[in-house]
């Protein structure tokens, strides 16, 4: 029988990392914290932050996997690259209470937590946050680094780009595509596609602001 602890080192000490720390634990991981904030802040709650993220960089921690816990897409996406180039190992975290089909595809780097819902031969890219009790319906793809919030579902067969924020409780219709870089704002319905790097609002959600 194997006994080895598995160890995570989570980068971003925030309520976002608590939340990951309490999936990792049930997952049976023994977790640590890599923040900017040391060492002027040494503990989230009763875990302790050992090092800043260059610190854990700097080292090669043997069986150690690594996940980043920081909800802004453009940041972890950042954070998440450098890791790879150094050669570290991330984490894939699904929550025992959430639903993938077996033929869903969920890559590493992401975070799916309590009561969320992937359904058959939906893809999930690497780093992103499927959280809480959001729905992934049947053939939908989630770009890289994107954020379903908590309540969102997205039906049949949408496409989100890379580094999207679909907010609390939105809801997007089968079919539709949203480009790279939109932010979808809590509560919104999204019945036509939305094209790059815009913010949209609304039931049905219309574009309010461009991001660039």
């Amino acid at each position: 029988m194997n006994n080895q602890i598995k160890k995570l080192a989570i980068v971003g000490a925030s309520g976002h990392g608590k939340v990951v720390a309490d999936l990792a634990e049930v997952l049976g991981y023994k977790v640590c914290f890599y923040d900017d904030a040391y060492p002027t802040k040494t503990q989230l709650e009763h875990w302790d932050i050992v090092g800043t993220f260059n610190d854990l960089l700097a080292c090669k921690l043997e069986n150690v996997e690594v996940i980043v816990a920081i909800g802004n897409n453009v940041v972890r996406k950042q954070k998440c690259n450098e890791l790879k180039q150094f050669g570290f190992d991330l984490a894939r975290l699904i929550h025992p209470s959430a639903t993938v089909s077996q033929y869903a595809k969920v890559a590493e780097g992401t975070v799916v937590l309590a009561g969320a819902v992937i359904n058959a031969f939906a893809e999930i890219s690497s780093g992103c946050i499927i959280n809480t009790s959001s729905i992934i319906e049947h053939d939908t793809k989630v770009g890289e680094y994107s954020h379903i919030c908590p309540n969102t579902a997205l039906a049949g067969a949408v496409s989100v780009g890379e580094c999207c924020w679909i907010g609390v409780g939105s809801q997007v219709i089968q079919l539709i595509s949203i480009d790279d870089n939109t932010l979808v704002g809590a509560g919104s319905v999204v019945v036509k596609n939305l094209p790059a790097d815009v913010t949209a609002f609304g039931s049905p959600a219309v574009v309010v602001k461009c991001c660039k």
